[in-house]
Parts: structure tokens; sequence; C-alpha cells
């Protein structure tokens, strides 16, 4: 007896799922081993998962290396090559330069020894630098010349702005804002290109480094104002000085000869009360008079009496202040560490106090309740991660925020070898505090981001890999160097600000 039509045919193939079954596992397949490659980059001990470049210095060349120690750029240049953001692999070469005219050209290569850019005459990174003098360069922007005029586009070669600018440079101390100037008018873009104050003023400042304090403007009659980074205007162009301080909507003006704080309205809130301010916490300005340091809130009540050396705001309602040429903490006047230090930090990323004695090179480390907790150094503090490295004698120990100490596998988790001393000599442990390599050095350094740790032997160094190999011979004397970090057989130069590395 026959089972029915659609039986009766027998077995047949959908040849088109079939085909796409196919493809889907092809695809999963494809899919599962890139993950796997991924992880394995990522995760794999003692290595870093993304590749960074650094300028190299040898035979009186200049060349870059990446973060395995390889060559990238071949050293043939005389000049340092820039290198606006590490991660990215863009570089900007300069020669033939000529020191009397004043005059280079530039050529931009990227990791595979491509040119990038050319069809402008000169491209730079723009460099910008805080108060304490740290440098850096824009994210994502280059600056670009062509016959006499200026412009940006970002690391990709695209437009930003166009080139129609005398000249472009990074707003002191503030982050993504750029001085565009044209016919001696100057403006503000970000880093898309987006105007935000129009070519007018004579000149403009930022506000305590962060562009979303908004921007002092002076017009052609030397008159102030104020601009936020939405381009709203804030206090119109009227004053005859405006602080770069600001708190809780409370703004310093000079008016008619006379300091004053005031409103987003323009209404007084203090006036006459003193010659200076040097910071804003909330409702509370520490000011100066007649070169003394105190604190008055908005509502003109004296918290603290004007007669400190120096005033900085710590946390809560406690502030480091210093008197006698020493310093203490206090709150509302009333002593609570005594000016026996001759340096106090609060270091406001992990909520912990420095104090500094006199002729001491280890500091005594509070938490915020001004417990004692510990004695040394601290070499390391890492926020991301929750972390702090302390010298404690010869001795390195690490804690948490909370003052709870860490073994270096829990707090080192992308290393695969790890600083040990026994006897006097350094040597390195696995995770598992199995010997890896014998405690055979006067001194070692832990592995650095990139799987690299530095070694001391009969007073000179070098450095292992990841494999606990050795990659740089035990030849460098680096008496003079601050900082010891190697890169392969490359090590860091003695003048850590240029960021480069050599085999001198």
């Amino acid at each position: 007896m026959g089972k029915g039509k659609r039986y009766d045919t027998g077995a047949k193939l959908n040849k088109k799922k079939v085909a796409a079954v196919v493809i889907a596992i092809f695809v999963i397949i494809m899919f599962i081993i890139i993950i796997n490659k991924l992880i394995k980059t990522t995760k794999e001990p003692g290595s870093a998962s993304v590749v960074s470049y650094y300028p190299v210095y040898t035979n009186e060349k200049w060349g870059v290396i990446n973060s395995l120690g390889n060559i990238v750029i071949e050293p043939t240049y005389d000049e340092i090559i820039t290198i606006p953001d590490n991660k990215v692999g863009l570089f900007i070469c300069t020669y033939d330069v000529d020191y009397t005219n004043n005059t280079y050209k530039t050529k931009v290569l990227d990791s595979k020894n491509k040119e990038k850019l050319k069809e402008y005459d000169i491209v730079q990174a723009v460099e910008n630098q805080d108060t304490s003098n740290a440098m850096w360069y824009e994210e994502n922007v280059l600056k670009v010349k062509k016959g006499e005029k200026y412009g940006l586009v970002n690391y990709s070669g695209k437009k930003i702005l166009s080139v129609e600018y005398d000249s472009i440079e990074a707003l002191p101390g503030i982050k993504n804002s750029f001085l565009i100037n044209k016919e001696g008018k100057i403006g503000v873009c970000d880093n898309k290109g987006n105007i935000i104050i129009n070519q007018e003023y004579k000149e403009i400042r930022g506000i305590q480094e962060d562009y979303r304090n908004g921007y002092i403007v002076i017009d052609q009659e030397n008159k102030y104002g104020l601009i936020d980074f939405d381009k709203k205007v804030i206090l119109p162009t009227k004053y005859e000085e405006i602080k770069s301080v600001i708190g809780d909507n409370i703004y310093i003006v000079k008016e008619n000869g006379i300091y004053k704080a005031i409103n987003k309205e323009g209404e007084t809130l203090i006036e006459n009360k003193f010659d200076d301010v040097k910071q804003i916490n909330n409702e509370e300005l520490i000011i100066i008079k007649d070169g003394k340091y105190g604190v008055i809130n908005k509502n003109q009540e004296e918290k603290i009496p004007a007669k400190y050396e120096d005033l900085t705001y710590a946390f809560s309602n406690y502030y480091i202040a210093k008197k006698e040429d020493k310093y203490g903490i206090i709150q509302n006047d009333q002593e609570i560490i005594p000016f026996n230090y001759t340096n106090i930090i609060y270091r406001r990323q992990a909520d912990i106090i420095e104090l500094q004695e006199q002729n001491q090179p280890e500091t005594k480390i509070m938490n915020n309740k001004f417990e004692e907790k510990l004695t040394g150094i601290i070499t390391d503090l890492n926020q991301e991660k929750g972390y702090f490295r302390i010298r404690i004698g010869e001795d390195y120990k690490y804690y948490n925020f909370k003052f709870e100490e860490r073994t270096k596998q829990e707090v080192l988790t992308q290393n695969n070898l790890f600083l040990s001393k026994k006897d006097g000599k350094y040597g390195y442990v696995d995770r598992n505090e199995n010997v890896v390599v014998d405690y055979v050095y006067e001194d070692a350094q832990e592995q650095n981001q990139y799987g690299f740790a530095a070694v001391k032997k009969d007073g000179k160094w070098g450095a292992i890999n990841s494999k606990a190999e050795v990659v740089a011979e035990n030849k460098y004397e680096l008496s003079q160097n601050i900082i010891i970090d190697f890169i392969g057989k490359w090590h860091l130069a003695e003048d850590i600000n240029s960021n480069y590395y050599t085999d001198k």
C-alpha cells in the first residue's frame, strides 16, 4: 500500500537549503577562528593587545619601532619623527631642513611605509601642553599647509577644516579646541571642524583646562566676555577682565577697577572682599587679600580668615594650608593635620593623602579619615585598575585604594613573569610562584605593558622578554636615566620628555 503522493517520489535533497547550510557552517567556523585569534592576541600573557609605535635613534639617525621592538621605519632621517598617536601607525618625517631660512619639508608615512597626504606642502601634529608643561598631541587631528594657508584633516586624510586660515593652533591647556586666525581675527573650532566661536576676537583663552567651562573672549577694544562651548554667550564682552576660575555659577570679573564675583545673570554676589581669587569650590572661594589666602562663600561669609601663605582645596570641607613655610590641613580654620610638612598632596583619583617631611624621601600615606596607613614612596598609581605601588624600604608592595594589600599576580593581570627577590638578588616567578628566571640580578623591574623587563647585572642594564629570553645584553649603564625601560633591544632615552628609544 502506497504512502501517498507526498512520499512516493523518494528522498531528494533541497540543493538551495544544503548550500545555505554549508555557507552558514563555514561562516560560523570562520567566526570562531577569528574570535579565537582575537582572544589569543588580547589574552596572551605578558604582551600588549595593541601595537604601539615610538621614535628610535641609532647611528645618529631617526626611525620608528613598534612595541615588539621591530623597526617599522628605517632610521634614515636627521630629525626626530613625530608620532601623533602611538597607537596609530602614522608618522610625520621632517627632511631638507634649512636652519638659516627656517624652511623644511615633511613626509607622512604609514606603518607599511606608504606615503600619505601628498597633496599638502607641510603636515604637522597639533601640539598642546598644560600648566605643568606636560605635552600632548591633539587626537585624530593634523594641521596641513598649502601655499601660505592652513587647514585641518583627520588621520585618514578627511578634511576637517578648509585650507583657508592664516594660522591654526591648539588653545593652550585645553583639549579639542583650536584657535583659528583669519586676517588677525581669532575664533575657535573643535576637532570635527565645527565653528564654536566666529573669527571676530583679538584673543581667546580657556578656563581651568576644560573646554566645557567655556572660553574667555577679548574683543578689539580689550573688553572681556565669556562664551560657552555650545556657542551661548554667558557674559557679554563688557568687562575689564575675567579670571580663569569658575564654579557653581560664579564668575570673577573686573569692573571699574574692582574684582567681584557675579553670576551668569550679571548680578553681583561678592564685592570689595578680595584682591584676587585662586579657586572656587562649589559655593566657596579661595581668595587673596593683602597677599594672604582665606575662604569666603558666595553669601560673603568668612569661612577661613585670609591669613595663610597658600590654600588649596582638598576634599569635603578640608583645605591644605601653608603657614610659616610649612603645610598642614585645616577645616574651618581648625588645625586637623599640624603644620609640620614641606608638602602635602591629596590624590583625588585614589582619595589618599601624601605628607612629605623635610629631608625625608619617603612620605606618610593617609586615608580620608586622616589615619596614617603606610610610609614609603608611591611609584605608580593606576586609577583604572584601582591600585597603587609603593616602595617600602627595599621592597615594592601593592595596595588597592582601601589600603588592602594585593599580590602582584592579582594586580598585574597582563603579566606572566613576576619580580621576586631572594638573598638580595632578583629573579622572576610565574603566576604559581615557580622560579622562571634565577636570582642572578642585582636590580630588576616588573614587565612593562609590552612584556619586556629591565634587568641589571654587574652594574649594567639589559632586558628580557615575556619568554624569559634575553633581548638586550647587560651593557647599558643608564645612571642618568630617570626611568629605565626597554622595548626589545632598545631602551628609553635619558630625556624622557622626548619619549624615544635608542641603543646608545
